[in-house]
């Protein structure tokens, strides 16, 4: 197995017999070898312990921390990877506000064209003239994207698209069980936005995971600023992901019933809350522990799901097609290609 997701609070992870061993309430529900692991996610209070993580570093082991709440939290860093010149290419590029400009124009605009793509892609499948409509006015703030842009047109361009978006996002949930009235974020406010934030959170990692392996600095982006403990590189290449790996695979759960209302679990809640504790106590939505299981089984697969590369013309996974992106963006930052272009899911059939 080259994925373990620890969900359960209260987790124990140890090591037994060359095997990882996830224990809950002093009996072992979960035994995976450490040779062939490659990713382990814990979400909440789990614990490990030190022969563990001694293990999780000899056997190189992509280790992500997340909140109760499934918040990025932190990640095992490993020895890093032994390209400098990408590093630094990529501080001297990004230290470049024209150059950043540039990029974050890039990465923007491909976010919008995928937005663009997808809502008139259902609005023809739907027949709605609302999500036509919206299609197209992303369609036409991203070709309105300024050549030589300001990065504070390029992010408010960003805004405005999601906004469109999210504005009739709920028209392509065709559950009626389901609800969605608004992007809701920290803390998320219904079921459907639990699901956006954990997906988005997951894909984050995912893609934070494949900067590491191309040696790049994951804290140091364009589109989004240096803020601390955020992997700000992470956050500017998941957006061409969003929507038509998260959100599609967030609405296709929902519209074939995949997910029901019964596996969250609703409390009234503050309008606003005073801190970070608060916040984990008082969400107005979690998800039960078999509705995360069975999302994360899906994106599993989903991720696994082979998907035509046009810019390689061959076929390979979600998972591989994130590396091969991040691994264009390293070419881009070392003079080796001429700019960096989000995946073209425009030119997917």
């Amino acid at each position: 197995m080259e994925r373990v997701y620890v969900l359960e609070p209260g987790a124990y992870l140890r090591k037994e017999d060359g095997n990882l061993a996830v224990v809950r309430h002093g009996r072992t529900v979960e035994r995976v070898a450490f040779d062939g692991l490659k990713t382990l996610t814990v979400m909440g209070y789990g614990s490990l312990s030190g022969a563990v993580l001694k293990a999780l570093v000899q056997h190189r082991v992509e280790t992500v921390l997340l909140s109760p709440t499934g918040r990025f939290e932190a990640r095992l860093v490993l020895d890093e990877h032994k390209h400098v010149e990408r590093r630094r290419a990529q501080y001297l590029v990004l230290s470049n506000p024209a150059r950043t400009a540039q990029i974050a124009r890039s990465i923007v605009a491909g976010k919008l064209r995928a937005q663009a793509r997808f809502l008139l892609l259902r609005g023809q499948q739907y027949d709605d003239e609302r999500l036509l409509a919206a299609g197209t006015a992303i369609r036409a703030l991203e070709r309105g994207l300024p050549a030589q842009p300001s990065l504070e047109l390029v992010r408010g361009a960003e805004g405005h698209g999601s906004r469109i978006y999210f504005g009739v996002f709920g028209l392509l949930v065709r559950n009626p069980a389901f609800t969605f009235t608004g992007r809701t974020r920290r803390p998320p406010r219904d079921p459907i936005n639990a699901l956006i934030s954990y997906v988005s959170t997951v894909l984050t990692a995912e893609v934070l995971s494949a900067i590491s392996r191309v040696g790049l600095d994951p804290y140091l982006g364009a589109l989004h600023e240096v803020a601390y403990g955020r992997p700000s590189l992470a956050c500017d290449l998941v957006e061409e992901w969003r929507t038509f790996v998260a959100d599609r695979l967030i609405l296709g759960l929902v519209n074939r019933r995949a997910v029901s209302p019964e596996g969250f679990i609703l409390r009234p809640a503050p309008e606003a809350f005073a801190h970070e504790d608060e916040l984990t106590e008082k969400r107005p939505v979690s998800m039960k522990p078999g509705t995360i299981r069975a999302l994360m089984e899906s994106y599993d697969t989903w991720m696994s799901t082979r998907t035509r590369d046009p810019l390689a013309d061959d076929h390979t996974t979600l998972r591989e097609l994130i590396l091969r992106q991040v691994r264009r963006f390293a070419a881009h930052l070392v003079g080796e290609a001429p700019e960096y272009r989000p995946f073209p899911w425009e030119l997917v059939r």
